[in-house]
């Protein structure tokens, strides 16, 4: 994990997503904390990494996400190279999806 985005800030935003019940209090809390621009671009930058993830040209992934090729290959580097967090999230909804 890169260690410049290990600070007390950091930690103060994450114990603050973690304290979120639901997906109501995430709506309230992020549209807050964040520009609409900010969270769609979060939001697009998931949506390609589950489209990668299920084998979707980068073609496919630009004309459903409107994400730049330059968006698409950040985040394959991420999946590919990165820290699993992506997995690890994708992971977890599966599981909560089947009703593990």
């Amino acid at each position: 994990m890169n260690k410049k985005i290990r600070t007390n800030a950091v930690d103060h935003l994450f114990d603050a997503i973690l304290s979120l019940k639901d997906k109501e209090e995430c709506y309230i809390f992020f549209e807050d904390l964040c520009t609409v621009n900010e969270l769609l671009s979060l939001s697009q930058r998931f949506e390609v990494a589950a489209m990668l993830r299920n084998r979707k040209t980068y073609l496919e992934i630009a004309d459903k996400t409107g994400a730049s090729t330059a968006t698409i290959s950040r985040v394959n580097r991420s999946l590919n190279y990165g820290n699993d967090g992506y997995e690890m999230v994708f992971g977890r909804m599966e599981k909560k999806e089947s009703g593990e």
